[in-house]
């Protein structure tokens, strides 16, 4: 039986991530960063908050970088953390994108190597021995679980949206487990807001695609806040109550933008607003002294970091006025 884990576990490793939030990139080195007068500076810029050379112009060396640092960041607080649940619920999406390119691959044809990420809780290469033989046993259940199905409907239909949609299902159902097992309400309503965040925007989209609620149906996710039934309600009446739904939600600014896009405006600013709502949850975690709340939000804001900076580099590097690199740009934790 796992040993339960107290707040008070987390004293040191709080301690220490209320340090490391002091390295996170502001507002202000993010400002610094687009507004540089040349690629030089900018990346001089992110190499003094700790980024390696960041390589804009080649969105693969980008991306590898930042994996690598991701990868850094997490394997450097497993060793110190009381409870690995909570590295896991960053890792575990990790595995379900490898199912999906080496289980595309295969229907190809072709070598996933180059789509892989060995950064989830199991080894890329364990991984692919296990799908390619057909050995799952040795897998984490729920992943094993997930690919057994994800393969049956990839070769029942040939559809590898399909085959995704059911392991981003198994994903958020995995999810949820986890945090539900660690006994963390904080953690819990993270993967919450996640849920909802992902089930609003698959209402916007399909409504945006003319897709009915049958269609919807298949692919919300099970454990968030709003109900799925009132989300099909509304995806019935063609976006019909869509703001009264998220009204008292934390999600109220995204549903508006989105009751915007369905009108034909862009779906950028509703992509946005919906990531933000994500972090205005986890932006209580600068506030509790201890436990893993603080562990949760700096993971969570390294993860918008990421993202921002892939947004800021790229910009820059295909020439986006810095306005509109600005306006795509999450919020940010610090």
């Amino acid at each position: 039986m796992r040993k339960k884990i107290k707040d008070t576990d987390y004293l040191a490793i709080s301690a220490r991530i209320k340090a490391m939030e002091n390295g996170l990139l502001t507002r202000e080195r993010m400002e610094q960063v687009l507004e540089a007068r040349t690629d030089e500076e900018a990346l001089k810029l992110l190499q003094e908050s700790g980024y390696p050379e960041l390589h804009a112009t080649d969105p693969e060396s980008l991306d590898a970088a930042l994996s690598a640092s991701r990868e850094e960041t997490l394997a450097d607080l497993a060793d110190s953390v009381p409870d690995p649940r909570y590295i896991d619920i960053f890792k575990l999406k990790y595995d379900y994108h490898n199912v999906k390119a080496i289980l595309k691959a295969g229907a190809m044809g072709v070598s996933p190597d180059h789509m892989l990420m060995d950064m989830g809780r199991v080894s890329t290469a364990e991984l692919k021995k296990a799908l390619q033989s057909g050995e799952l046993e040795n897998l984490p259940p729920m992943v094993a679980s997930a690919a057994a199905e994800a393969r049956e409907v990839l070769e029942t239909t040939r559809d590898p949206q399909l085959s995704d949609i059911v392991l981003d299902r198994w994903c958020y159902k995995d999810m949820d487990a986890v945090a539900e097992t660690t006994g963390s309400a904080f953690l819990h309503g993270y993967v919450k807001a996640q849920i909802d965040a992902a089930n609003l925007r698959s209402l916007v989209r399909t409504i945006r695609m003319g897709k009915n609620e049958t269609f919807l149906a298949g692919i919300l996710f099970a454990g968030g806040e709003v109900a799925e039934d009132a989300i099909l309600k509304v995806s019935a009446g063609k976006g019909s109550g869509l703001k009264e739904l998220y009204q008292s939600t934390r999600f109220r600014a995204a549903a508006e933008a989105g009751a915007q896009a369905l009108s034909g405006g862009p779906l950028t600013e509703f992509e946005k607003l919906c990531d933000d709502a994500v972090g205005d949850y986890l932006a209580g975690a600068q506030f509790i002294p201890f436990g893993e709340a603080p562990l949760v939000g700096y993971l969570a804001a390294r993860e918008t970091e990421y993202t921002n900076l892939r947004i800021l580099l790229i910009g820059r590097s295909t020439g986006l006025p810095a306005d509109v690199v600005r306006s795509r740009l999450r919020a940010s934790y610090v």
